[in-house]
């Protein structure tokens, strides 16, 4: 219940910081964040992380549910032994992926949105569903070394 409700608030805040994206950056505007550093802009990406694989949707759509099945497989063989870190680093992953698998079906397309200036390199334009994903898989990859040093 703990992972798909917190699944269900990150769909939400994804989905809706989309839809603000959509309504008052769609044409060409952009709203800075913090200067030189962070601002919204509004696009379109029909590939996986830094555009690549484009239009590959059939490819995409077959790896998100994919994902989805092992996911839920893992959860359903562990959940009353994982800690609440661990569901709630899985609850990133799982609504980061289907955030971005409900702009895929729905648009054909994933809206991407925050761009960031790092010394001087612009990074990929993301969103909060690709942000939740890496989370996820961060909090994730940090709590296992933990719990292989621990010797569980």
């Amino acid at each position: 219940m703990f992972v798909a409700l917190l699944s269900i608030i990150f769909i939400m805040i994804d989905q809706f910081s989309k839809f603000l994206v959509v309504k008052y950056l769609y044409d060409g505007l952009n709203l800075t964040i913090i200067d030189n550093f962070m601002w919204f802009i509004y696009t379109e990406n029909t590939g996986a992380a830094f555009g690549i694989l484009k239009d590959a949707r059939i490819f995409f759509t077959i790896i998100t549910i994919v994902s989805l099945i092992l996911i839920f497989i893992f959860l359903i063989k562990y959940y009353g032994i994982m800690s609440t870190l661990a569901k709630l680093a899985s609850a990133l992953v799982i609504g980061g992926i289907i955030g971005n698998f409900i702009d895929r079906i729905r648009l054909g397309y994933v809206v991407d949105f925050i761009s960031t200036n790092i010394f001087g390199y612009s990074f990929a334009v993301f969103n909060f569903a690709d942000a939740f994903i890496v989370c996820g898989c961060i909090l994730a990859f940090l709590y296992s070394i933990y719990y292989e040093r621990k010797g569980n």
